[in-house]
């Protein structure tokens, strides 16, 4: 049986310069769909490339002493080896100086010449170079560009015209029918109302100021303008009208596309210019048009001249690709605005993905490791507990394919990370470190572990669409061979995790970072304030922390007859709220633990006295009382920066905790 087809395109970009992280945003996205699509057994042909004709090209080109053709190849092979950073899954790459395509535009531009589509005119009025755009004065009333806000030129010369008008009804039309034809909504009514409404005019689609393009068919004084130039890259790409039978087959198995995904600033060019051209041309229109938002900067849109750029590639080296491919993809709902902060980046890392995810993976790892010597238990009677989680894990499924379908990447991650949080709870709620005590409870404890081993399968295979090298190092570590098992439909059925696997115990997935010092350097790459190349390595945990004095507990409550001491005092004692991220013994020290801190805008490492009342496991994700302004002291060779409270009674001692909602870094008054 022949497997349903899913045709995704991105906006071909323009090769006057290297693309920044804006763009990676919109290809990003596309590359998710993608994957979720094939995970779900669809026949997927994923385009994207790059329009390289027009004014612009060939004006930077000159100012750079080089020839078109050499100035935009050096540019896409920087931009290939963008999206192979980005682990970009395209099928095709298509180049509108490619010959199989410029010959089909020309066989295009003829048919609508030979259709009385296009006819020969004199064209005056407003154009934005850099935008490649024509305005009227009715929508350029200050001269300005309506989308970049640059000035404009007044042009005059001859030029091929499209008939728009002969077409509108038509297309109103199928606006009416298809409801969902362009996504967001909003962005069809703002087609309607600002560009339809008022009066579609004829669109230019020759020039004759500039050479760098395809020529008009016998009249090479004109170019093929932007429009069906670029536009058409959808069908050639895929064989349409090729020479080629197996291309022309290419074509009659994806066409129509299923998304173009594109920004909103090029929208009504795809959903009122491009479903024209596709009417002349006798042919289905694309089912969707789906116009995202634009990734922004405090300062409004990112732009070389405010210098206020971010380099993709600089973000990848430095804190990983998945990193940078789950905040695209969870920070802004897609379909509108969203602000790029270096804080907020680093906020995802530290907390989604080292707190939650990477915690969570190296807690199970380690339990099972420490309780069944690394090999993965069966499952005994379940509790409400257990019944819960599982509901949970097989229902989150449904509702990441609910959102996928409606390309709301971050409700989908969401989805995936509300799992991911109450199987941290889970954890805290069955306590398998008190579990592990009690020999009678050996089977109850080999039963949570297993849940917590299974969960994270889920996820593992959940998260593949938007975080393309996490999963199979997530597998390694929980000792999963792909296969049956990893598939997609395998998310539905828990419990499809062997026992008697081992785990492998690796490196920490997701190092938690210093929040101050990241922002400093992403600052100091921005755009026009780069002060240096910087180190490119992902930091490692640098644990600039300290505390306890060796063998003493942490604290301890002062008796009756302690001195008495002033608020004044009182009050030099920094204390904070402080979560444990990380824990482990120090080598011939059983009284201590090195504790990894997350005090909110930093990372702290203190050295524990209290190895003898908790386990490692046990502390993981446990908010506690930091005081953080003790000076630095070396513990057994370990650095600690810090101490944390507890109370003591004899032979008991038991860490002073905060609520869960407390955030860390919060102050204790």
């Amino acid at each position: 049986m022949s497997r349903p087809t899913f045709y995704i395109t991105t906006p071909i970009y323009y090769p006057n310069d290297i693309l920044h992280i804006g763009h990676a945003y919109s290809t990003v996205s596309a590359d998710a769909m993608a994957r979720y699509k094939r995970l779900r057994g669809y026949d997927v042909f994923f385009l994207t490339g790059t329009d390289e004709h027009g004014q612009k090209i060939e004006r930077r080109a000159a100012q750079a002493k080089k020839d078109p053709q050499q100035f935009v190849d050096e540019i896409i092979a920087w931009i290939k080896d963008l999206w192979k950073e980005l682990d970009i899954s395209y099928d095709d790459f298509i180049r509108t100086t490619e010959a199989r395509h410029k010959a089909v535009v020309q066989k295009i531009f003829q048919r609508f010449l030979d259709q009385d589509d296009i006819y020969l005119a004199e064209y005056e009025g407003l154009y934005c170079t850099p935008d490649e755009a024509f305005w009227t004065e009715r929508q350029a009333p200050d001269g300005k560009c309506p989308d970049c806000g640059r000035d404009l030129e007044l042009v005059r010369e001859k030029s091929y015209f499209f008939r728009m008008g002969k077409y509108v009804d038509r297309l109103l039309k199928h606006y009416e029918e298809n409801p969902d034809f362009i996504q967001p909504e909003s962005r069809k009514n703002e087609m309607i109302n600002n560009f339809i409404k008022p009066g579609l005019e004829d669109l230019c689609v020759s020039r004759t100021t500039f050479d760098w393009g395809i020529k008009v068919p016998n009249d090479p004084e004109h170019v093929i303008y932007v429009w069906i130039d670029a536009l058409t890259n959808y069908i050639t790409a895929i064989g349409y009208l090729s020479d080629e039978p197996q291309e022309r087959a290419k074509f009659e198995r994806y066409w129509p596309a299923d998304v173009h995904l594109v920004g909103k600033e090029i929208i009504r060019f795809h959903t009122i210019y491009w479903p024209i051209m596709l009417m002349a041309l006798g042919l289905p229109l694309p089912k969707k048009v789906f116009g995202h938002g634009w990734l922004l900067m405090k300062d409004g849109k990112m732009s070389k001249s405010k210098g206020n750029v971010i380099d993709p590639k600089m973000l990848i080296n430095r804190y990983g690709l998945d990193a940078i491919r789950y905040f695209l993809l969870r920070e802004v709902p897609f379909g509108s605005d969203g602000v790029f902060t270096p804080e907020a980046l680093i906020q995802r890392i530290n907390s989604d993905l080292a707190n939650d995810l990477g915690n969570l993976l190296s807690r199970t790892v380690a339990m099972i490791e420490r309780y069944f010597d690394g090999v993965i238990p069966a499952s005994g009677n379940l509790g409400e507990l257990d019944q819960d989680l599982r509901q949970l894990a097989v229902s989150t499924v449904d509702k990441v394919e609910e959102a996928m379908e409606k390309m709301e990447f971050s409700v989908a991650l969401t989805a995936i990370w509300q799992l991911i949080s109450r199987t941290n709870k889970y954890v805290d709620e069955t306590a398998p470190w008190n579990l592990a005590k009690d020999d009678a409870q050996r089977d109850r404890l080999g039963t949570v572990l297993y849940h917590l081993a299974e969960t994270l399968r889920i996820i593992s295979i959940l998260i593949q669409p938007f975080m393309t090298r996490t999963p199979a190092v997530m597998w390694s570590q929980l000792g999963i061979t792909e296969g049956e098992i990893t598939s997609w439909e395998s998310t539905r059925r828990f419990g499809l995790l062997p026992a008697g696997g081992h785990v492998v115990k690796g490196d920490v997935i997701f190092p938690r970072l210093d929040l101050k010092a990241e922002v400093e350097y992403i600052d100091s790459t921005t755009g026009a304030n780069n002060k240096g190349p910087g180190p490119q390595a992902a930091p490692q945990l640098t644990g600039a922390t300290n505390a306890d004095p060796g063998n003493q507990v942490e604290a301890k409550v002062a008796d009756e007859e302690s001195a008495l001491i002033t608020i004044d005092d009182f009050m030099k004692v920094d204390l904070r709220v402080a979560q444990v991220t990380a824990a482990e013994k120090i080598e011939k020290a059983d009284k201590l633990l090195k504790l990894q801190l997350d005090a909110g805008n930093e990372q702290r490492q203190v050295v524990s006295g209290i190895a003898k009342y908790y386990t490692p496991e046990e502390l993981i994700g446990q908010k506690v009382i930091l005081v953080s302004n003790l000076k630095p002291v070396k513990l057994r060779g370990v650095e600690s920066h810090g101490m944390i409270l507890a109370a003591s009674e004899g032979d008991q001692l038991v860490l002073a905790t905060v609520s869960a909602d407390i955030p860390n870094g919060a102050k204790v008054k």
